[in-house]
């Protein structure tokens, strides 16, 4: 993948907002990574190549605290401040020209690291979440194709402590990370990014660990289940959730639970927690199946794979979709549309995705003391025949939503 040899910036006209910087403990000093040129005895690096990382892990504090430093604000303790700026001029640190500093020792490659999330019975496709990060990819690559930069990629597996161990070596390898879909718990986001520049891809939108660029699932979920109700009438849900630890599984669960509140003649008669995979989705399905006298008006899943398992198993138990009960999911990945019924669900932008991730990556690795941000991308119904509507009824179009305040 080439590139050309200018760092570009951001299109104008992004849906971000800027979040106040989070102020981090000062105290755990910034470890080096392991390609990082080597310092003098008093660990320092030659004037031409310091970084405000290189001020931060000199000084043992955290880039937010340099930055304060830096533009003479307030909330920084005058020991930490005079051991700051006696960096600085230790290293000859230029502020204004730390774009082009870091420029003279870019590697001009990027990390994409992905989710793996084993399970059984479940294919490598969705263990992999290829279908997804196929997008991503396509979108990452959009934004790098005329840049003279590359793409590496790794999967960590979900949990591992051994595999966040390789996460520190791939950070010494690369200019910024892209990581997906909280494969990384916040604490060790947080520290991460005090090291390098990081932009979580599909991470938690209330985050204050690093940027996060991601789909406002919370908003397409409540769209598709005012649908179900307002259009169709359902006012029993079963629930098919997602992980645990994701991030967009947390979001689509909370625009459930606003429609449920706006509506109190609405129930929620069951939850199922799923793996993202369609094998879970068979279980939900079975298992209601186990209670098919007392069906739901329309099963919600967190994701499409798993819809696409549930009318698996409602097809194969006699129900009838839509007539005897409505199956919803999100994502809009093609093969949902191959189903049968047709499936209805909620389109998130997984190509835009990665190319506006990339691009606020670019942009931080150009600048390391912007504020951290969070930009949501609008999503829009898919309307088929899973829901009663005829096919490819044309939704509600694209939503497009205010950004999360962080506080």
């Amino acid at each position: 993948m080439s590139t050309p040899d200018a760092l570009a910036a951001s299109p104008a006209g992004s849906a971000a907002t800027d979040i106040t910087a989070v102020s981090r403990a000062a105290s755990a000093p910034v470890p080096r990574a392991p390609d990082e040129p080597a310092t003098d005895d008093n660990g320092a690096r030659p004037a031409a190549n310091a970084t405000l990382y290189d001020v931060a892990r000199i000084a043992g504090v955290s880039t937010a605290t340099v930055s304060r430093v830096v533009h003479g604000q307030d909330r920084v303790r005058d020991s930490t401040r005079a051991r700051v700026r006696q960096v600085i001029e230790q290293l000859g640190y230029v502020p204004d020209g730390a774009a082009q500093s870091l420029s003279r020792r870019r590697k001009h490659i990027i990390g994409l690291v992905c989710v793996e999330r084993l399970a059984p019975q479940q294919y490598d496709i969705e263990s992999m979440s290829l279908l997804f990060y196929d997008e991503i990819l396509r979108g990452v690559e959009q934004r790098i194709r005329d840049l003279n930069w590359s793409l590496l990629i790794t999967y960590l597996r979900e949990g591992s402590n051994a595999d966040l161990a390789r996460l520190h070596t791939l950070s010494g390898k690369v200019d910024g990370l892209l990581v997906g879909e909280g494969i990384v718990p916040p604490e060790e986001l947080t520290r991460l990014a005090e090291r390098m520049p990081v932009v979580a891809v599909s991470g938690d939108p209330t985050s204050q660990a690093a940027d996060v660029v991601t789909a406002d699932n919370r908003d397409g979920s409540a769209a598709l289940v005012r649908h179900l109700v307002d259009v169709h009438v359902r006012r029993r849900i079963f629930h098919v959730d997602g992980p645990a630890t994701a991030p967009d599984a947390k979001e689509r669960r909370l625009g459930l639970s606003e429609v449920l509140q706006e509506h109190p003649r609405t129930a929620l008669v069951g939850t199922y927690n799923g793996r993202f995979s369609v094998q879970s989705g068979v279980e939900a399905g079975e298992l209601l199946l186990a209670r098919r006298d007392d069906l739901p008006d329309a099963v919600v899943c967190a994701n499409d794979q798993m819809a696409i398992g549930v009318l698996q198993a409602l097809t194969r138990g006699g129900v009838r979709v839509p007539d005897d009960l409505a199956v919803t999911g999100f994502d809009d990945i093609f093969p949902g549309s191959l189903s049968h019924p047709s499936l209805t669900t909620v389109h998130q932008p997984m190509r835009l995705l990665g190319e506006r991730a990339c691009a606020r990556l670019l942009e931080r690795i150009a600048a390391p003391d912007l504020p951290p941000q969070v930009e949501l991308l609008p999503t829009s119904l898919v309307l088929r025949r899973s829901c009663g509507c005829p096919a490819e009824t044309p939704g509600r179009g694209r939503r497009h939503s205010s950004p999360i305040p962080v506080s």
